[in-house]
């Protein structure tokens, strides 16, 4: 694809700087752009942008003077987005049942449904208007997925589990696994069965290896738009508000509660049977083991308020000195006693 600055300019909604033929053929990062190449950049990058190789840069509107070819837009990480789909377009699947998938006669497919190689789609599942099924994956009995879902290969969906609309699964996710329920008899521990489901709404997507997993009774439930990264846990009953992030190998125990526009960093954790409230950010390995109230920040473990966290990291960091100072008054209150 190639297209001019100026062409560029207006599918951002952006004004160009230069208005000169300046082509582009490729959308890239700073450090890997070439001379056909446009990148973006914001502060504290804008210097370093303005010494690469790249044709253009999309920069803040706020910016007056840029020594580069540029492209004034509001928001420049969106600008930059909408680029690379036009550029990189996703790969064209067609509509259509591959001849080695399984598909039950009693499941239902909307209308443009693409069911690639050795995929299985059980009993009564559903599946809605223009959702891309890729190879190896699974969708239990009685499973529904919407439409303008994508869910990629490896991928499991047990049965009675509901997945909404525009919905991205990424490889080796499983949805609706058995919550990890026992009760222990005599030293043994006997399964309580896990009989409930695993409920993702609208414009969800799950990372690849993560773990969804169903309700003991009821639902899991994860609200719209909330966005969850590789190898995470959710366990069951857990039930997150919409807009949620959480980032790679954090596990939320059972039955928790976790409000709105809620992050959890990497590593990050928390116990089961909490409320959580909306707006709240725990920083990377941190914990909460109690309720939190809404628009927190949380660090450390136990989790504690950030700033709280910060005076005690920082008070650790001088022990060392404490120790040999009180060491070294021992020594002098020691010497003093002897005289």
């Amino acid at each position: 694809m190639k297209k001019t600055l100026v062409e560029i300019a207006a599918l951002i909604h952006g004004t160009a700087t230069h208005t000169a033929g300046i082509e582009i053929t490729g959308v890239t990062n700073i450090d890997d752009a070439g001379p056909g190449d446009i990148t973006f950049a914001v502060p504290p990058h804008l210097d370093k942008a303005g010494k690469c190789a790249a044709a253009a840069v999309i920069i803040p509107d706020t910016i007056e003077t840029f020594p580069k070819p540029a492209i004034r837009v509001a928001n420049p990480r969106m600008a930059f987005t909408t680029l690379l789909s036009l550029f990189t377009p996703k790969p064209d699947v067609p509509p259509g049942i591959h001849p080695a998938a399984v598909v039950s006669a009693t499941a239902r497919l909307g209308a443009n449904v693409s069911i690639m190689a050795h995929a299985v789609i059980d009993e009564y599942a559903e599946i809605g208007d223009n959702t891309i099924i890729y190879p190896h994956t699974y969708v239990g009995r009685e499973a529904t997925i919407g439409s303008h879902s994508l869910i990629y290969p490896n991928v499991t969906v047990r049965e009675n589990c509901h997945i909404g609309d525009r919905v991205i699964i990424q490889s080796g996710a499983v949805i609706g696994s058995d919550g990890f329920g026992f009760v222990t008899i005599d030293g043994r521990h006997q399964k309580v069965p896990q009989v409930g489901n695993v409920i993702i709404e609208n414009d969800v997507e799950i990372g690849a290896n993560t773990c969804l997993d169903r309700a003991t009774t009821g639902s899991t439930i994860v609200k719209q738009g909330t966005k969850i990264d590789n190898l995470v846990h959710l366990a069951h009953n857990v039930v997150v508000g919409e807009n949620c992030f959480f980032v790679a190998q954090t596990g939320i125990a059972g039955s928790a509660k976790i409000g709105n526009n809620v992050t959890f960093a990497g590593q990050a954790g928390s116990a089961g049977h909490l409320t959580i409230g909306d707006n709240c950010v725990f920083a990377a390995r941190s914990a909460p083991i109690n309720d939190i109230p809404a628009n927190s920040f949380y660090a450390g473990f136990p989790a504690r308020p950030h700033k709280e966290w910060l005076r005690s990291e920082a008070a650790i960091g001088r022990l060392p000195d404490l120790i040999k100072k009180i060491r070294e008054l021992e020594q002098r209150l020691a010497d003093i006693e002897k005289k």
